[in-house]
């Protein structure tokens, strides 16, 4: 009898595969006798390498060797060796179509992602807002896995409970105990400015949390020139701070870090999910976007979410990709720094 071995396809955004290994975690300890392999970016393997001993991961690059209709074949022939019985298409575009075209060719056995985007229509535009919860990612994904006979039941903490983190791969600074403070982890950008806090009022909240806990640390999550330099302005103004993401060497140490701090202050964004993976508690900033379009992290709940609620153009937009319609991103400005260094405290209990 064939060996029962599933496919999971899901490419996109960092945010999206993290919401993936709850699932796949949760479905190998459920099902002990069935292959999971999934199949994304190279990058995200450190998400899912420590998971149970029956998943496994392939990484494929869709921009380079595996570009266009000639790469997405070769990319077929290759996962057709896997001997699969069964596709999930957690992404739904494009290319993961046509690799499904051609396994349903195959008359294997495969479902795909319901995004349910007439209830985001709904929750984003501008006149006639209907505010409802819509499925959530992780909940889309298990259904995917219910089409093909294998439901799930979310039993999942964090990518280490198979195995403690091995604090010994991070740098000698980040692997020291922690003293008296607090380990703060702030990760303050996002893809697209209605998801970023302003840098005039992360600033002050900075300013806030190492004057509130003058023993703690505050670790600097996030890439790119312009977070660089604020992260650098940052560190050198407040001696507390680490930029943490230029002094650590790849994600796999990004993960481990996290695992150490005792709260992530992020925006609606990748780092928010990677925390909640990590076991690290989350408080999560909320502008043009709304935790009811389904994205929250795993286990998170209102009240890791800081938000204005008494606007009526929020939210505009899904992905937080639309330019702000007051020009002001009144979402973001009106919460407080006092508003976000309270809801860190209350979530360090002191």
């Amino acid at each position: 009898m064939k060996t029962e071995h599933i496919l999971v396809i899901r490419f996109s955004a960092i945010g999206d595969i993290a919401m993936v290994v709850p699932v796949v975690a949760s479905m190998a300890k459920q099902y002990p006798d069935v292959r999971i392999t999934v199949l994304s970016k190279p990058f995200v393997r450190p998400l899912f390498e420590n998971l149970a001993t029956n998943v496994g991961f392939m990484g494929a690059d869709l921009k380079s060797e595996y570009h266009g209709v000639r790469g997405l074949n070769a990319l077929y022939r290759r996962l057709t060796a896997k001997q699969f019985t069964a596709v999930a298409d957690l992404h739904n575009v494009l290319r993961s179509e046509f690799l499904r075209l051609r396994f349903n060719l195959g008359r294997y056995k495969v479902a795909h992602i319901n995004k349910h985007r007439k209830g985001k229509r709904m929750l984003v535009r501008q006149k006639n807002k209907v505010m409802r919860q819509q499925p959530t990612s992780i909940q889309n994904y298990m259904d995917v896995f219910k089409k093909l006979g294998y439901p799930v039941k979310l039993d999942f903490t964090n990518i280490y409970e198979q195995a403690a983190p091995d604090l010994t791969l991070l740098p000698p600074d980040f692997a020291q105990p922690k003293g008296n403070g607090p380990w703060i982890g702030v990760a303050p950008f996002a893809a697209h400015a209605g998801k970023v806090y302003p840098q005039d009022l992360m600033e002050k909240v900075i300013a806030g949390l190492t004057e509130r806990y003058p023993e703690g640390r505050l670790f600097f999550f996030g890439g790119g020139a312009t977070e660089m330099e604020a992260f650098d302005r940052w560190a050198a103004a407040f001696p507390q701070c680490v930029n943490a993401s230029k002094q650590l060497n790849g994600f796999q140490q990004e993960l481990l870090l996290m695992s150490r701090l005792d709260v992530m202050l992020s925006m609606d964004s990748g780092n928010m999910h990677l925390a909640v993976l990590a076991g690290t508690p989350v408080v999560s900033i909320w502008g043009a976007t709304h935790p009811f379009a389904g994205f929250l992290g795993y286990g998170m709940t209102e009240d890791n979410v800081l938000q204005v609620n008494d606007l009526d153009c929020r939210p505009c937009s899904v992905f937080g990709n639309k330019s702000c319609l007051r020009g002001d991103y009144a979402c973001l400005r009106r919460i407080t720094p006092t508003m976000v260094i309270e809801k860190i405290s209350a979530m360090l209990h002191v």
